[in-house]
């Protein structure tokens, strides 16, 4: 009988596509992705890092994995990912449950250390990798809509960003071999998926060297493609070899000129216009960039180690105004960071009122151990305080959001369906160009329609976080992924 796996994925978007390829690995051992840890012989948490309630949640959730093994017998839990990484002494030691603990650079190793523990031993491998990419292994697309995909470009970051463990928990940085995303994307248009989200921790320092000079012949899209009117850049160079990031999301336009491309995430001292022109040249590369600013405070930012000040950033945003107008931006903000004063808080607010973004991800600063912030700066700004600017921000993003959304009002805007809206089964909904998620009828002209479906649509109405609209034409009625 096959065994049964339950992946449960915490944390960035990074995070589920490396369970996609954790059930990859897990298929070719024998196992069957099931849908609630109930019904599997191994529950695999894959973790992350990044902020303490994070961390928290998932131990939260490592207890209940006890009652249900107390339940069910011979069930094995294993902790993936960030966690497994910076606590896998804790784990293993203090949460007698886990059986296994696994870190990001290590999921080849999981039919092996399963073996170990079917044997009463416990298992660990949390050795960080220099080229571990996960390149060439085809994942196992889990609680997919048909719709939308993920696909890891590059893993780890050399930042040393202040505030984050993100380097101490997924290694350095190292990209894939362009050819293989391509195909990836490639299939997934094969498999009728509409729109992929091209992943890395900064996407922006992507950058892979052949051991030879590539050429157009080498997989790469032909010379003849025109697209939206416009002749193909020379991909990396040509004669280096070298493919940055802006070649790769020419080389994904180009290639599947049908799928919608999104990616994530940006560096501000790291994004070039020559990203920015590719993004404008391509129709199927989303108008949407997220942009993490963390402070509007030049000294803020200085001691969060983050390579750029407030004047830098805001030169980012006037140059991809420039190159698009209608591009949308969405940021996160750190409240309380060591140090921060009133006036810095208020520089944040000022910023925020000055860019004005679509959609921001807030949070209190959280220290994190092992961060150069642990090491060197007091986490001195009292909790009440870290509360009442975050609240602040999030006030400010508010109105801005309601803004930015009562703007699209009026357009006509191409809306990729994803589902059903969550809340009225009459309603569908789907997003823009710009990542706004779009509430439609159900119907259009006495016809359902579908996930998967793209729709000029009307902007009618919005809120802070939706729009509203009336389909005015569909563009393609395929069948999407099963």
């Amino acid at each position: 009988m096959s065994k049964k796996v339950y992946i449960e994925s915490y944390g960035c978007q990074m995070n589920f596509s490396d369970s996609e390829i954790v059930a990859s690995v897990l298929v070719k051992d024998g196992y069957t992705p099931v849908k609630s840890a109930e019904e599997a012989d191994l529950v695999l948490l894959n973790t992350c890092s990044i902020r303490e309630k994070a961390e928290y949640t998932v131990l939260q959730r490592i207890n209940e994995m006890n009652n249900l093994k107390a339940r069910k017998k011979g069930l094995k839990v294993g902790v993936l990912g960030c966690m497994a990484e910076r606590m896998r002494e804790d784990l293993l030691e203090k949460k007698k449950v886990v059986d296994l603990v696994v870190g990001p650079d290590a999921y080849r190793t999981l039919p092996d250390l399963l073996s170990k523990v079917g044997t009463g031993q416990k298992a660990v491998n949390v050795l960080l990798s220099r080229e571990e990419t996960y390149g060439e292994i085809e994942p196992v697309r889990l609680d997919s809509n048909g719709v939308t995909a993920f696909v890891t470009i590059m893993r780890g970051c050399d930042n040393m960003c202040a505030f984050c463990v993100v380097p101490f928990t997924r290694g350095r940085e190292r990209s894939r071999d362009p050819h293989t995303i391509v195909r990836e994307c490639e299939q997934l248009v094969e498999q009728g998926y509409r729109e992929v989200t091209l992943l890395g921790q900064n996407v922006d320092s992507y950058k892979w060297t052949s051991p030879q000079p590539l050429s157009r012949g080498e997989g790469l899209p032909s010379a003849g493609i025109v697209a939206n009117g416009h002749s193909p850049s020379p991909v990396g160079g040509g004669r280096e070899g070298a493919v940055d990031f802006a070649d790769l999301l020419e080389m994904v336009a180009l290639a599947c000129p049908t799928l919608r491309i999104r990616y994530s995430t940006s560096h501000p001292k790291d994004m070039t216009d020559k990203v920015l022109v590719v993004m404008a040249r391509y129709a199927n590369i989303c108008k949407y960039i997220h942009l993490p600013v963390q402070s509007g405070s030049s000294e803020v930012l200085k001691r969060m180690n983050r390579g750029y000040d407030r004047a830098w950033y805001l030169e980012r945003m006037v140059s991809i105004r420039d190159h698009m107008p209608e591009c949308a931006i969405s940021t996160d903000i750190i409240a309380g960071f060591s140090g921060e004063t009133e006036e810095d808080h208020q520089q944040t607010l000022s910023l925020m009122n000055e860019v004005v973004y679509d959609m921001a991800f807030m949070f209190k600063y959280s220290e994190r151990p092992k961060t150069m912030a642990a090491r060197k700066y007091a986490d001195d700004v009292p909790e009440d305080v870290k509360g009442r600017r975050l609240a602040e921000i999030i006030e400010t993003q508010k109105k801005k959001s309601a803004e930015r959304m009562a703007s699209y009002v009026g357009q006509i805007h191409e809306v990729l369906i994803e589902g059903v809206s969550k809340r009225s089964d009459e309603n569908m909904y789907g997003r823009n160009t710009q990542n706004s998620v779009v509430i439609l009828s159900r119907s259009f002209n006495g016809t359902e329609l579908k996930p998967g479906t793209f729709v000029r649509t009307e902007i009618i109405s919005s809120t802070a976080g939706s729009l509203f609209g009336t389909v005015i034409q569909v563009l393609n009625a395929e069948p999407v992924a099963a």
